[in-house]
């Protein structure tokens, strides 16, 4: 198939991480790789302040959702963490270029921007939905406020280092009362992010499943919960002094005593796009260290 055809995305939109200087060079190597596909171009206004040059058009975040059949994005998993908040809505499919470091979503090299992302604009992918939780905090019943999370919802004390004591109930039966410096309330996609570190357990993205995982409890015998992806979970505060809870470690919203975070599943999944040949098992062996054999050998 020439490189002029694409079998598949008529219109391509592009999202960069505006907090780095090296993101421009990979922006300008996505763009001349989409031309030469014969796709029409749209960067994310706040990304075109990273560019200089012609051949796309520049419209809002919200709008590429509307006016793609694909986004790119270049910047890693964080970037990728606010593109599924914002845009897993639209139903438009993703595609993850990292900066540095091996992602677990995020899984294009700079250096291999014209072979893979060339073979995604050829029609040679797949696509896997990750679906998103949604936190809404009520306050005497009335919704204060919501927000998506695509790896986590974090209940915490925010930066004091103390304890914090609520109740945890899922699908309205009660679980239990804890004294601990936090819960983690993550999705098989974040399980691999802050819920591994906290001692959680790695779930494959495929999976229909929430994992409950309380941070530094107050007793031995508390441990990760996994229940059905279709759960509610409702975290109620005891008396607190200071709280906030935290969605993707990139919103947070601060609680009071006796508030209740309300944790489902979101409403539509995010659509990540890979090139064949993706492995979820080498995105664990490379970015956990794994070793493939004992010892370390190759």
């Amino acid at each position: 198939m020439g490189s002029s055809e694409n079998p598949g995305f008529n219109t391509v939109g592009l999202i960069g991480r505006r907090d780095s200087a090296h993101v421009a060079d990979s922006l300008r190597a996505v763009i001349k790789c989409l031309a030469g596909h014969g796709v029409r171009i749209l960067v994310e206004d706040q990304t075109a302040a990273l560019l200089e040059g012609e051949g796309y058009g520049v419209c809002s975040r919200q709008a590429l959702g509307e006016r793609c059949g694909l986004i790119v994005v270049v910047g890693g998993d964080g970037s990728l963490l606010s593109v599924g908040r914002d845009l897993a809505h639209a139903g438009v499919p993703v595609v993850g270029i990292n900066r540095g470091g091996l992602g677990f979503l995020a899984d294009i090299a700079p250096k291999r921007i014209n072979e893979q992302l060339g073979a995604v604009l050829a029609g040679e992918y797949r696509v896997e939905d990750h679906f998103l939780l949604e936190a809404k905090v009520l306050r005497d019943s009335r919704e204060l406020t919501a927000s998506a999370a695509l790896n986590d919802v974090v209940v915490s004390p925010g930066s004091m280092a103390r304890m914090m004591e609520f109740s945890l109930a899922v699908n309205g039966e009660f679980v239990y009362d804890q004294r601990s410096d936090g819960l983690i309330v993550a999705s098989p996609t974040g399980s691999t992010a802050y819920a591994l570190s906290a001692g959680g357990p790695i779930m494959h993205p495929s999976l229909d499943a929430i994992v409950i995982v309380p941070m530094y409890p107050h007793t031995l015998t508390s441990r990760p919960l996994v229940v059905r992806g279709d759960s509610t979970i409702m975290v109620t505060l005891g008396a607190v002094e200071r709280a906030q809870v935290s969605c993707d470690s990139q919103v947070t919203f601060d609680l009071e005593s006796g508030d209740q975070i309300a944790i489902q599943k979101y409403a539509a999944p995010l659509r990540l796009v890979y090139a064949y040949g993706h492995s979820f098992y080498e995105s664990c062996r490379s970015k956990l260290d794994w070793a493939t054999r004992l010892g370390g050998q190759q």
